[in-house]
């Protein structure tokens, strides 16, 4: 099943009917068995007509996130540290990455609030004092409370290649600004956890042509999804639950840095695909 956040209020999608939700985002997802709540509750829904669903979850979706943290695994895939070291050579810190890909604690840092957070449709920003920038594209895991894997969206975790290449102490604003990330189209709550063969799928587009398409299995990735859970979970209390992003092997070339008006647009199975266009930060016009 798929639940999407939309202008119209919450909308659950299963088994070929649309049905409107009226609880608060967070009380809503952030329980045990949320396949199962989820089913009961749809019982007694209001049951939207088809064609209404369609245009509020495709024309009028906001991202899947209310008071939740997002959160970022990183070097969980070979193709992102092998990324990783040769972006940062010239600093002398490549080490630290095959280091981090080897260890037993994995790599976890703090993305975004809500209010940074993009959906699907929206723009993400690229950094003005960087001239390498890039979408990592992830399949992004909603844990409640308790840690629990409830639910799967796909996340964009738009990131500054020369600013964290320069020094790997820069990682903060390398990840973290206005708009960094992207969220969506919905949260998909299978009943069973995502097979190691779901795929993730990337295309960059520009004026209209791809110039980048790359897709790799989850599979490739290092470390369990629990596994990335647990460590997150071991010091941090989430009341509303959080978001965690989990890693990307999709990586474009080093010589291919996104440009203002670019799309990039992510798909993963079973979830369905996110589309962003690319953007520049408006700079405030300051009076004289």
């Amino acid at each position: 099943m798929h639940l999407y956040k939309t202008t119209k209020g919450n909308i659950l999608r299963r088994e070929g009917r649309s049905y409107l939700l009226t609880a608060h985002w967070d009380a809503l997802i952030n329980r045990p068995g949320l396949f199962r709540y989820l089913e009961e509750l749809s019982a007694g829904a209001t049951v939207l007509p088809e064609a209404e669903a369609e245009i509020y979850c495709h024309n009028e979706v906001l991202p899947p996130i209310g008071s939740q943290e997002v959160w970022a695994a990183g070097v969980t895939y070979l193709r992102s540290r092998d990324a990783r070291m040769d972006e940062s050579k010239d600093s002398g810190a490549a080490d630290c990455y095959q280091k981090v890909y080897e260890a037993e604690r994995p790599e976890l840092f703090f993305k975004a609030l809500a209010h940074r957070v993009s959906g699907p449709g929206q723009a993400v920003y690229i950094r003005r004092d960087s001239d390498w920038n890039v979408p990592e594209p992830e399949l992004t895991l909603y844990l409640n409370a308790q840690g629990s894997i409830e639910a799967y969206t796909i996340g964009n975790d738009m990131s500054s290649r020369s600013i964290e290449g320069e020094n790997p102490l820069y990682l903060p604003q390398a990840k973290v600004y206005e708009k960094s990330a992207a969220l969506g189209p919905c949260l998909y709550i299978p009943e069973t956890p995502v097979p190691p063969e779901t795929e993730i799928r990337l295309s960059i587009h520009r004026a209209g042509d791809p110039v980048f398409t790359a897709a790799a299995p989850i599979s490739r990735m290092k470390r369990t999804l629990p596994e990335l859970a647990g460590y997150l979970f071991r010091e941090c209390d989430f009341p509303c639950g959080c978001f965690l992003m989990t890693g990307t092997c999709l990586v474009p070339p080093n010589d291919f840095t996104l440009q203002p008006g670019d799309v990039v647009e992510i798909s993963i199975d079973g979830i369905g695909t996110l589309v962003n266009p690319v953007a520049l930060k408006d700079v405030p016009v300051t009076a004289h």
